[in-house]
């Protein structure tokens, strides 16, 4: 039995480790300036397959070396100094070894480069809207407070940055190829998370204060994006797209977009046509009457 259960454990060491090299789910093709991500995923993978394969193993050993046997009996050692040290130097190099890659991206990941452009992105139950600086280039304040049916986003009205800002709901955000761009996240509701798994970038979204990270697109095409945070019963209808065109297909597109000027603009002419079929039905009650 005992062997029996060693050979188990021998296989599954050496299967997971076949299985990782075969396996056909892996990262999705990069799409962005993040293959330091990557690496630092990879250099995991290493420090805790070793781990894993070394442990297990160590028990296949453990259970074929001291197995059960009428005349043996086991030794009490309640310390072993040589051990622990030997344990806590390997488990702190690696613990190291997974921990330094990652917090040298993270500092990359948050340092944006002067010269970004800006973006933002706002998350609600169940869908994703998206707002681009005009042609002054700056995005204009914003406040839940002022959220309206007719200025979604909270815009401030007393802001001319924000007059001339373009606002996306409901349709694909576009980037521009080869340009590294800031994008800043706010939720209106509960907690999202913007994910796009072809650019390794993901960040929470959080009511009450914007956070963000930056990436620089580097490859055309359209990607899903995800919201990688439980947010309520409709999260898994939570996607859209992101599509990185070239430069010229990016300026065409943007030309062709609402601002939130026409925003206001078209909910003044709603609230005109309103008001005028009022007055037209009340004018035209006395003659029905008559």
């Amino acid at each position: 039995m005992n062997k029996w259960l060693a050979f188990v454990l021998f296989v599954v060491a050496v299967g997971s480790v076949v299985f990782h090299f075969v396996s056909p789910w892996w990262f999705t093709p990069l799409a962005s300036n993040w293959g330091h991500i990557d690496t630092t995923i990879v250099i995991t993978f290493w420090i805790t397959g070793v781990a894993f394969v070394a442990v297990i193993l160590f028990m296949a050993y453990c259970v074929l070396k001291f197995r059960h046997k009428a005349d043996r009996r086991a030794a009490y050692e309640p310390e072993n100094k040589k051990l622990e040290i030997w344990l806590t130097v390997v488990t702190t190099v690696g613990v190291i070894g997974m921990l330094a890659p990652g917090l040298i991206v993270w500092n990359q990941y948050v340092h944006v480069p002067d010269g970004a452009d800006e973006i933002e992105v706002m998350g609600q139950q169940w869908t994703w809207s998206y707002r681009l600086p005009g042609a002054d280039g700056v995005l204009g304040k914003t406040d839940v407070r002022n959220i309206t049916s007719d200025n979604p986003f909270g815009i401030a009205m007393n802001d001319p940055n924000g007059v001339d800002d373009v606002l996306i709901e409901g349709d694909d955000l576009h980037l521009p190829i080869d340009r590294p761009v800031k994008v800043l996240l706010r939720s209106i509701d509960v907690l999202h998370d913007f994910y796009v798994p072809h650019f390794r970038a993901k960040m929470d979204l959080v009511p009450g204060l914007v956070s963000y990270f930056w990436m620089t697109p580097t490859r055309t095409g359209s990607f899903e994006i995800l919201c990688a945070e439980l947010c309520g019963t409709g999260h898994h209808i939570m996607r859209g797209t992101v599509v990185v065109d070239a430069a010229d297909d990016y300026d065409a597109w943007l030309q062709e977009q609402e601002t939130f000027a026409d925003y206001l603009a078209a909910a003044e002419a709603a609230k005109t046509s309103t008001a005028r079929l009022a007055l037209d039905n009340e004018e035209a009650e006395p003659k029905a009457a008559q």
